[in-house]
């Protein structure tokens, strides 16, 4: 690593939105020919601070140099063509434009009237794809190419710019093994090139093939920095989750005090090899009535995608899911809820509450169909449903017409649970149901979660709060992209086995 003085530095960067600071006096330098890791799980800061730096996101306190100079960059573009290149997990380009003109986009070769030289342009586009392993027709679409081609069209649009540094937000997520190897190869490039990079992945084995420091954010605050090479995994699995290995090993949490062996019978719901293209491979998981079944890992683990895709709101490529034996139909949601399984959306903003509505609609939202009478439904038969679920939620509002967007966090939480609760399911997969939400109210959905298993639903909850698994679980299955890799129970319920199969230890 050719390590110079920092060519982009984050000094005491803070950023605030309305109730939240989601960067608190963050530091970070980046030398010249260095490939730094940025790790940390959903909501550590990460995007947060990839837009203060490319001038998405103005910071409120702190500075940014570049070059040595205090920088306040006013947009994207400004940051580019400075020398600040960005690939994000989503192709940003333009899928109508042909190949090659997505790759000089605004840089093409133009003749002695400025018309582009398509000679030059298509040749120029060639030379350049070479050298990342792809081999295809420029003057294409570039929608016609796969979704892998197109991320490494990405990538080789954003180093050809004469970038200074490259800031990659989870590259290889949409890529095959060779292609993860050519873009390996480019990032080595790079380096040997004095080129720096922000390596961001939720893939550890990814992380430790490529990167030199790691920097890892929590709650929007530095938790660590310093080189990767000696870090072992299980201590950057620690400081990403916030749990002390010291603690942990300890002897770990006292779980509830539950029947752990009251769960009996088939199952009620039960996923088998459920397979996406990226994202799931293989993945088993069943839950039988009066169980709490988790599901570990961390951020990209795959624990949402195996819930959406058991209620029908992923596609899949294979796998099969029965629900009290019978295969429920794939890519159908009502059918799902129709055979009794439930899911509780990890954002409950974007896909959960409808903040325009009433607390009294969002919760009888989805049990409508089943109050109708002859396609009428009843306003009384509304009414009990909302007064039974608000008083057993302890859900506290003004009265049901208050709008549900007047609610604290925790409050809309339970209008949610109410909501599914309403429609009386077989199963219900929670994910991340505590997030978000002050600490009363999470032990109230905690203890609501219990009190559901002991009288026979089957409970699928996904959380990264460790705590949370270890105290409410009967049985955890633990997944590393996108593959079942520890199913744990009994005595083996704990913070520490739980780390050690993500960070694929063996037991010491």
């Amino acid at each position: 690593m050719k390590r110079t003085e920092a060519v982009l530095e984050a000094r005491g960067i803070t950023k605030r939105f309305p109730g939240v600071t989601a960067l608190d006096d963050v530091h970070l330098a980046l030398g010249a020919g260095e490939v730094h890791a940025l790790v940390g799980e959903n909501g550590a800061g990460k995007s947060t601070l990839i837009k203060v730096f490319t001038g998405v996101y103005r910071p409120d306190d702190g500075e940014l140099t570049y070059d040595g100079a205090v920088v306040a960059f006013a947009s994207p573009l400004e940051a580019q063509r400075a020398g600040i290149s960005t690939i994000y997990q989503e192709v940003n380009l333009v899928p109508m434009m042909s190949v090659a003109r997505n790759l000089l986009l605004g840089r093409e070769p133009r003749g002695r009237l400025g018309v582009i030289d398509t000679t030059s342009l298509y040749g120029q586009a060639r030379a350049i794809l070479r050298d990342y392993g792809l081999d295809t027709d420029v003057r294409r679409p570039l929608r016609s190419l796969g979704i892998g081609a197109q991320q490494m069209v990405a990538l080789a649009r954003a180093v050809s710019v004469d970038a200074k540094v490259v800031i990659m937000d989870e590259p290889t997520s949409s890529l095959e093994p060779r292609e993860v190897e050519t873009l390996f190869g480019v990032i080595r490039r790079l380096r040997e090139a004095g080129i720096a990079v922000i390596y961001v992945s939720h893939r550890l084995d990814e992380l430790y093939q490529v990167c030199d420091t790691v920097t890892v954010l929590r709650d929007g605050k530095v938790a660590h920095t310093g080189p990767l090479a000696g870090l072992d995994r299980l201590k950057l699995i620690s400081l990403m989750l916030g749990r002390d290995l010291a603690e942990v090993k300890k002897g770990g949490l006292t779980r509830f005090n539950r029947d752990h062996d009251r769960v009996d019978g088939a199952p009620v719901v039960e996923a088998r090899d459920l397979t996406r293209r990226h994202v799931l491979s293989g993945v088993t998981v069943s839950v039988r009535p009066g169980e709490v079944v988790g599901l570990g890992g961390l951020l990209g683990a795959g624990r949402t995608e195996t819930a959406k895709a058991i209620v029908g709101a992923l596609p899949l490529d294979g796998g099969q899911v029965l629900v009290a034996g019978q295969p429920l139909p794939g890519g159908r949601t009502t059918a799902a809820i129709r055979a009794g399984v439930s899911m509780l959306p990890e954002d409950r903003k974007a896909e959960g509450i409808i903040p325009g509505l009433s607390v009294r609609d969002n919760i009888a939202l989805a049990a409508l169909p089943a109050l109708a009478r002859g396609g009428v439904v009843s306003e009384a038969r509304i009414d009990r449903v909302v007064e039974v679920f608000m008083k057993r939620l302890r859900i506290k509002a003004a009265s049901p017409y208050q709008a549900v967007s007047e609610l604290s966090g925790g409050n809309q939480q339970k209008v949610l649970l109410a909501r599914w609760l309403a429609v009386r399911p077989k199963v219900l997969l929670l994910d991340e149901p505590t997030r978000g939400i002050d600490v009363g109210a999470k032990a109230e959905v905690q203890a609501l979660i219990d009190e559901l298993a002991e009288e026979g639903l089957g409970v699928l909850l996904i959380s990264s709060d460790l705590e949370e698994l270890v105290e409410g679980a009967d049985r955890i299955l633990v997944l590393r992209d996108g593959t079942v890799v520890g199913e744990l129970s009994g005595d083996d319920v704990t913070e520490e086995k739980i780390m050690a199969a993500i960070a694929e230890h063996a037991d010491e």
